[in-house]
């Protein structure tokens, strides 16, 4: 087969799909070259999903007419001085945005520099260039987006529903709110306004992005290290969420999701928030250009840091120790002190008599009634009367460790176990009649972000049926009025937002089905004893017992597992005994 050169329209939609692989890519783009272009504000508008419309609007400094043409060329720009690629201090400067989106989609490029008596519109669609023509319009720049991948349907048809899309952009336009505080950012999606936001400073910035009860119980972060500077927001381990996108991290001002730092803000975390939970990070690192590297994918949104491990060193140990200043320890619950023996990881509670307390206690805070027959069990049974035995220890404040009648150790995942106890009760009362609600005396506020706001209330419904009673509260939040009975004393505050983050997952893309089994999960998590909470003898055991008469309590509902057996083989097999 001979080898033959492509044709430049082809060349141009294969690199178009580098740099545009989805309409969140496109916004970014148009976003960020508003920001080179100094822009005061900037508004965007996206309609079904930026797949039938994306226009961005600033008030930037506009291209010459003279240049507009060019502006659409791929590899011109005005934004790179250094050929060198050591210094880059604008967002973009690879000269490929423009094209690429002209090559994928409909381009109208109007601008108009201040001082210049018109503007001039430009058209592009599918690689082929109009004729500049001059246009009335305001100082700025004006570029409108329409079907998207039109020219190019291979990467059309792999799209994600409109919601799923727009959901996207919305992020990626907070990501680039929150990264330039100092600009005007306003947010349309398919004609509902979802922020409207003046140029403020960085605090107001979150508060407005993330909340405002979320951004007054977060920690003011500033450390240095050389000619390396962190600065940024970060929330004590009290408050978590169930997703890491209310995590936002800037790099000399430009957004970025990289790896090391994502990785290093998990590190932090890692021995003082439960496993699966995320906390809320905005985090401005500040780093003299060249040692960092920007040119490593069309996206611009991972890096190479010269000294990698010397930035993750400084993320981590700036976390840790803010995390361990008095406000913030003054913001962790309180953990339930037991009469204990602890010993390294263990812990052996003392056991209570039975007439002091009994299974009735550990019943309430198991949420579930314990068959009458077991209510009358002493706190420490005869480990052959029950297939996971009797307890002996908490291990690591997290699992329960018991022993069995032929001496197997069985060692129980305390949240994962009870997660999936609680799921049940959820299913069989949703099943049967309906998930009992509890009303709350007073109805408590949410504040949350527009677009969370509409998916929970294009989702009442469905929490209705589980339990869960909201309502509309203004633009920025909902009114929880009632929640599942079975939850107990949960809260309510971080179970909306949890449910808010599931649903943002989802997209509308979900069956109803699908969709209520996810939030029942989430439900369940909510009322489950958490990991690093310390129980006494007789809520282990009560929590044994339910799991030997309760299906599938193997496992939790994500499918982790909840037990765990070693028997004498297999500690022999493990000491090198077995022979």
């Amino acid at each position: 087969m001979a080898i033959r050169l492509l044709a430049p329209a082809t060349i141009n939609r294969i690199a178009a799909g580098e740099v545009i692989e989805r309409p969140a890519a496109a916004v970014k783009e148009l976003v960020e070259n508003a920001l080179d272009a100094g822009a005061r504000r900037i508004a965007v508008g996206i309609e079904r999903g930026g797949i039938a419309r994306i226009e961005v609007k600033d008030d930037g400094c506009g291209i010459p007419e003279a240049e507009l043409e060019l502006a659409i060329t791929r590899h011109a720009t005005s934004k790179l001085t250094d050929e060198a690629l050591v210094r880059i201090a604008t967002l973009g400067f690879r000269g490929e945005a423009l094209p690429s989106i002209g090559a994928a989609a409909r381009l109208t490029l109007t601008s108009r520099p201040r001082g210049q008596d018109s503007a001039a519109r430009i058209i592009v669609a599918g690689g082929a260039v109009g004729a500049v023509m001059p246009v009335a319009g305001p100082a700025g720049t004006s570029a409108i987006v329409e079907d998207l991948f039109y020219a190019t349907p291979a990467r059309r048809k792999f799209l994600r529903s409109v919601a799923a899309e727009s959901s996207a952009c919305a992020d990626v336009v907070r990501h680039l709110a929150l990264a330039a505080a100092e600009v005007a950012f306003r947010l349309d999606i398919d004609g509902t306004t979802s922020f409207d936001l003046p140029a403020q400073d960085r605090q107001a910035r979150i508060a407005a992005l993330y909340g405002r009860g979320d951004a007054q119980a977060m920690i003011a972060l500033d450390a240095v290290r050389e000619d390396v500077t962190l600065s940024g927001f970060i929330s004590p381990a009290s408050l978590t969420r169930a997703s890491a996108r209310h995590q936002h991290m800037m790099v000399n001002a430009r957004p970025v999701r990289d790896p090391l730092l994502r990785m290093a803000l998990r590190v932090a975390y890692r021995e003082i928030i439960p496993a699966g939970r995320h906390p809320l990070a905005a985090l401005w690192l500040e780093i003299p250009p060249e040692s960092l590297d920007v040119n490593v994918h069309p996206a611009k949104s991972e890096l190479r840091f010269a000294a990698p491990e010397a930035i993750r060193s400084l993320v981590i140990g700036a976390i840790q120790r803010h995390l361990a200043t008095p406000a913030a320890l003054g913001a962790a619950p309180s953990l339930r002190l037991e009469p204990a023996r602890h010993r390294g990881g263990f812990f052996y509670p003392v056991a209570p008599s039975p007439q002091a307390r009994g299974f009735a206690e550990a019943e309430a805070t198991l949420g579930f009634a314990l068959p009458p027959t077991l209510r009358r069990i002493e706190p420490e049974p005869a480990v052959a009367e029950f297939p996971l035995g009797s307890p002996i220890a908490q291990v690591f404040d997290t699992y329960v460790l018991a022993q069995a009648a032929d001496g197997t150790l069985v060692l129980v995942d305390q949240h994962a176990a009870h997660e999936r106890l609680t799921e049940l009760r959820l299913r069989a009362e949703r099943e049967a009649h309906g998930v009992v609600s509890q009303g709350l005396l007073s109805p408590i506020p949410v504040d949350l972000v527009a677009d969370d706001v509409g998916r929970l209330l294009d989702a009442a419904g469905s929490l209705a049926q589980l339990g869960l009673v909201i309502e509309g509260f203004g633009p920025g939040a909902v009114l929880i009025r009632a929640i599942p009975a079975a939850l107990g004393d949960a809260d309510p505050v971080a179970l909306v937002r949890d449910i808010a983050d599931t649903l943002a997952e989802q997209g509308s893309a979900v069956g109803l089905t699908t969709r209520l089994d996810a939030l029942l999960i989430r439900l369940a998590c909510h009322r489950s004893i958490r990991a690093g909470r310390r129980l006494g003898l007789d809520e282990m055991a009560a929590l044994l017992r339910a799991m030997e008469t309760t299906p599938l309590a193997q496992t939790c509902p994500h499918g982790r597992p909840t037990v765990l057996k070693l028997t004498r083989s297999d500690l022999e097999r493990m000491f090198g005994r077995a022979g």
